[in-house]
């Protein structure tokens, strides 16, 4: 099997079934997902567009925005603003644009991320502090520039969802920036939720094994990797996941349906950890003298 014919095989995950929920099930919500442009970001923004709620997405790439708003427009009422998670000024700019549109939002999607896959002994301090930048940083920026405008305006029944991974709690190999990012904002939520959760606050996550996207996968197993490191042998239910089955999650833990659920992380990885921990610590199998290879593959990919 080529590289490719992974993510032909699960193009259909990629292409919208009926939502779990009912019609309008968001009807009225504002809702904003950083990273959502592409990937399984763009996937949960189609979700809830579909199912009532005004959503804004952000990348720091306004090209692509552009793109995927249009695509979007025809499921419901989009917009885009172009942001640096890393900056929180950017942050915070982002947030008044949606307000100035739609003057209010009800729930934050931290979806934003960065990753790949090195031994350790070769990263440099700067390319350790990129993913921790991205994805536990930009976490905070967006956690804290929403929920302090929530509660300096005293608004309740708000949601901030967090993306984290399944190697946040059992640590893996080569990607070692990720989880300890992914680690701090698992740390994060649960600390959130007990702390804002008297102030009308949800704060929970969603753990995702294996989803395939084009960017993402072809970044953490780039040409043959894929093939020779079939992430479906990992899952105990024998496939990768549908992006309409994280959509459905997502959009339950935005949903008034799920208002007494905080601080909860849930799992969506067809059992996948409880296998075997560590998700990428297969990759000792690779022999040292491949890894520059792989590194010119990896950043082939980058931006993709």
């Amino acid at each position: 099997m080529q590289a490719p014919d992974i993510l032909a095989e699960n193009q259909i995950a990629m292409e919208q079934k009926a939502p779990m929920l009912r019609d309008g099930a968001l009807n009225g919500l504002v809702v904003v997902i950083t990273g959502g442009g592409t990937g399984l970001g763009r996937s949960m923004a189609e979700q809830c567009l579909r199912l009532g709620a005004r959503v804004a997405i952000t990348s720091r790439k306004q090209e692509s925005l552009d793109k995927a708003t249009t695509e979007m427009a025809t499921l419901g009422e989009v917009m885009s603003v172009a942001c640096d998670v890393r900056e929180a000024d950017q942050v915070d700019a982002m947030r008044d644009a949606v307000l100035a549109r739609w003057g209010r939002i009800d729930a934050l999607v931290n979806n934003a991320a960065g990753n790949f896959i090195s031994p350790t002994e070769r990263l440099s301090p700067k390319a350790f502090r990129t993913i921790i930048d991205i994805v536990l940083i930009g976490t905070v920026n967006c956690s804290l520039s929403f929920g302090k405008h929530w509660i300096a305006k005293g608004e309740k029944d708000k949601c901030m969802l967090n993306v984290v991974t399944t190697y946040a709690w059992t640590g893996s190999g080569y990607v070692v920036p990720s989880a300890c990012a992914k680690a701090g904002v698992l740390a994060l939520t649960r600390s959130l939720a007990a702390e804002w959760g008297r102030l009308g606050i949800r704060t929970n996550a969603v753990a995702p094994g294996p989803f395939p996207t084009k960017g993402a996968w072809s970044r953490l197993l780039p040409g043959e990797l894929v093939e020779k490191f079939d992430m479906r042998k990992k899952v105990p239910l024998g496939r990768l996941g549908e992006h309409h089955e994280l959509a459905d999650l997502v959009t339950y833990l935005l949903s008034p349906y799920s208002a007494y659920v905080n601080g909860e992380v849930v799992t969506i990885d067809g059992g996948e950890w409880l296998k075997g921990a560590g998700q990428f610590n297969l990759l000792e199998q690779i022999e040292p003298g491949m890894w520059d290879a792989i590194e010119l593959l990896v950043r082939g990919t980058k931006g993709s």
